[in-house]
């Protein structure tokens, strides 16, 4: 937290925004591998995936129960097609893990973010609200002194007219 309150210092001192968008600067650094499992962790999780490969299963068994009756090629347990599924399950869960610790990556960097641009705003409001009670101090002494002043002025009327009353 030190690096975070010693930013958030130095953006009140110099009087600069730490509000910008980091999403360039988190995509910014992202290697060829974590671009393609990102890619890869969108595609399998998508509606697409899900129907394509959904038909893709159809078109085997159907393939294989119905168009190759005399001699299919993976016969009806369809073994070669339980091997192929491990093997996607096996390639994509790891992909999609990378895929997840770097989106969890993103967030941590986002919620530091956030975080700076809260506690730099609180710090600014203290500072607001400890000036306007200044002002409100200051504005309180200058209307006791105005109406001192008055009193005065008033005072010195009375007496004016007590006098010209005698006369």
């Amino acid at each position: 937290m030190d690096n975070i309150d010693k930013d958030v210092m130095n953006a009140l001192k110099n009087n600069s925004i730490l509000s910008e968008n980091i999403e360039d600067e988190i995509v910014g650094r992202l290697t060829l591998g974590q671009k393609m499992a990102d890619k890869i962790a969108t595609f399998g999780g998508s509606w697409t995936f899900i129907i394509t490969f959904f038909s893709f299963i159809l078109l085997w068994i159907g393939v294989n129960i119905w168009i190759l009756t005399t001699k299919p090629f993976d016969p009806f347990p369809f073994i070669l097609l339980n091997l192929i599924l491990s093997c996607l399950a096996s390639i994509q869960a790891p992909i999609i893990m990378m895929s997840q610790n770097r989106q969890e990556q993103k967030d941590r960097q986002r919620a530091e973010h956030d975080y700076k641009i809260n506690l730099k705003a609180e710090l600014e409001i203290k500072l607001l609200s400890e000036k306007i009670d200044h002002m409100i101090v200051n504005q309180n002494k200058n209307l006791l002194e105005i109406q001192e002043v008055q009193t005065d002025y008033l005072e010195d009327l009375m007496k004016e007219i007590k006098r010209d009353n005698r006369y």
